[in-house]
């Protein structure tokens, strides 16, 4: 049986605040719970209705937050280090996108943030898995709270999530056209996505050649390992490809003394890790890029008060305590591309956005460009023929922070200043972004 989270029992959600050091309940409504999306199998989910003065959840979009990793959490660190209402500290966030929406966070794949696998069988190994997993949660999300079918459903993504994001698109596509999920879905924005592996991996030398940040030795190591990568998805031996990729990763830092792969021009996060003898490439890259995203004032905060909030996490279940093997289990797909997907989303009138940051390196617009050219879409041709515009940062009036360009049902957003994260870099911009994406500019 899935847990139960009862709707809107304000009082119960006032106690359990006061008691946990948040001096006052949230602005408005929200509701959690877990779906049983297969035997053994659960996923946790949390929903935030619209904090905004002047028009109510019904007349505002619902967008739900993909994290990356896979093994990132968006109950957590979409939550309170992006996009939340509240942030790590649990003071208010000004660019919170509850602002503009009603947002619903999904920790996804199975294993991520507080949703758990009972046994080894429970975990997916493939991004196929890991939409007809959301597709259970969203039917039993549609069904549980009716009013929701009519809004216009808007999927939002980083990283690995936008990997996740466009199978699942495309099986919700399905799904609404069939009529087995009710809801008016409306498009998928892909964020410094991990669409392409291989033409990130391709680009890294180059980028960071332009950027000073590799002299002509170093750009030579850098290529020379992409270049094994690349042979490896020729070959289409994935699981040796990604281990292949995390010698590229060490290549990197070996020549650039320690980028930080999330952010050029900021030091590497806090929580650096040391790699140990012995230890394989799985766990390694686990360390690199799921720790990050599970910072110990986070995990801190999750397993503590947010946890005690939330009331129904099983004893036994810890916030992120299976990320490292939800990335394990799903190393051997993590290099296969999905731009064949982007491709059927456009092809049958699904609304796609990209949006990448200017600073990303993890999964930079050099790498976005190379695959968006393969697409065979067929109004690509017009797309990149268009010049793009020009959008004024809403923190800085007169400063460009993005450009865009979007033609019929494809839009292309460069936002300037901001690494991987986006919202966390550029917070107003990122809020622009969405309003715009959700058709409310």
């Amino acid at each position: 049986m899935a847990l139960f989270a009862p709707l809107f029992i304000f009082f119960f959600f006032l106690s359990v605040l006061l008691s946990t050091g948040l001096s006052s309940p949230l602005p408005g409504k929200e509701v959690w719970d877990y779906v049983e999306v297969r035997p053994g199998a659960h996923m946790f989910w949390w929903l935030y209705y619209p904090d905004n003065p002047s028009a109510q959840y019904q007349d505002l979009p619902l967008v739900m937050w993909l994290q990356g990793g896979p093994g990132g959490s968006g109950s957590g660190f979409g939550n309170f280090e992006e996009i939340g209402p509240l942030n790590r500290d649990l003071e208010p966030r000004k660019t919170s996108w509850v602002q503009a929406a009603s947002v619903l966070f999904v920790d996804n794949p199975v294993g991520t943030g507080f949703s758990y696998a009972e046994r080894p069988d429970g975990f997916a190994t493939n991004v196929s898995t890991v939409a007809s997993d959301m597709l259970v949660l969203l039917k039993h999300f549609f069904t549980r709270i009716p009013e929701f079918q009519s809004i216009p459903f808007y999927i939002f993504s980083e990283s690995y999530g936008g990997k996740m994001a466009a199978a699942i698109s495309l099986e919700l596509s399905k799904a609404v056209a069939e009529g087995s999920v009710k809801c008016n879905f409306a498009g998928v924005a892909l964020g410094d996505s991990w669409i392409s592996p291989l033409d990130s991996v391709m680009t890294w030398g180059p980028y960071l050649y332009a950027t000073s940040l590799l002299d002509d030795n170093g750009l030579a190591d850098v290529n020379s390992a992409a270049q094994k990568v690349k042979q490896a998805v020729e070959q289409q031996q994935f699981l040796q490809a990604t281990e292949l990729w995390s010698v590229t990763e060490t290549v990197v830092e070996q020549n650039t003394n320690g980028v930080n792969f999330y952010n050029i021009l900021t030091p590497e996060p806090d929580e650096k890790f040391t790699s140990t003898a012995g230890e394989n490439f799985i766990s390694l890259q686990a360390h690199r890029h799921i720790r990050p995203l599970h910072k110990q004032s986070l995990n801190e905060l999750m397993n503590g008060p947010i946890r005690k909030k939330l009331a129904i996490i099983p004893q036994n279940v810890t916030w992120g305590g299976q990320a490292e093997e939800v990335f394990t289990k799903m190393a051997g797909d993590f290099m296969r591309p999905v731009v064949d997907i982007v491709d059927q989303l456009l092809t049958t009138g699904v609304n796609v956005t990209v949006y990448n940051g200017q600073l990303d390196l993890i999964v930079d617009t050099l790498g976005q460009e190379l695959w968006l050219k393969k697409l065979k879409w067929e109004g690509l041709p017009s797309f990149t023929q268009l010049r793009w515009t020009p959008l004024d940062d809403p923190a800085s009036p007169g400063i460009t922070g993005a450009f865009y360009k979007t033609y019929k049902n494809f839009a292309f957003y460069w936002i300037l200043k901001a690494g991987h994260m986006i919202p966390s870099d550029q917070g107003p911009m990122a809020l622009q972004m969405l309003k715009m994406i959700t058709q409310q500019d």
